[in-house]
């Protein structure tokens, strides 16, 4: 799963940096950016009940924003935020779908991240 996360969605090989330093500091980065989607992956299968405490209020207020819940759930849960972010990345969530798996996952984490720095930055020139 390793090598999966870090070839196909890192796409560590498409880098065209060609000194050894280089490579090494974006490998290193590569490994932390596939740890967290892995992690996250794995965590929302074993403790699907877990706080929402691990994600960051922006993170949140913009995943509360932008994805619509499809079933109405008052209960928010860390798995309940998960989810969501694999929806950015293309799962469906149906009633018997399987819990969301790496692909997703990857795919919907840098939108995430670009979608909440955006606010961040457009929050700084229109105010809050």
């Amino acid at each position: 799963m390793f090598h999966k996360i870090l070839k196909s969605g890192c796409k560590a090989e498409e880098s065209k940096l060609r000194t050894a330093q280089r490579l090494t500091n974006l490998i290193s980065l590569f490994c932390i950016l596939r740890w967290r989607v892995f992690w996250m992956t794995m965590l929302n299968r074993s403790a699907p009940d877990a706080p929402p405490t691990l994600a960051t209020p922006t993170e949140i207020g913009v995943l509360d924003r932008l994805v619509n819940d499809k079933p109405k759930t008052s209960q928010k849960t860390l798995s309940h935020y998960l989810i969501k972010i694999a929806r950015l990345g293309g799962y469906l969530a149906r009633a018997g779908d399987p819990p969301p798996g790496n692909t997703v996952m990857w795919r919907g984490l840098p939108r995430l991240t670009d979608i909440a720095l955006g606010a961040m930055v457009g929050g700084e020139f229109v105010g809050n």
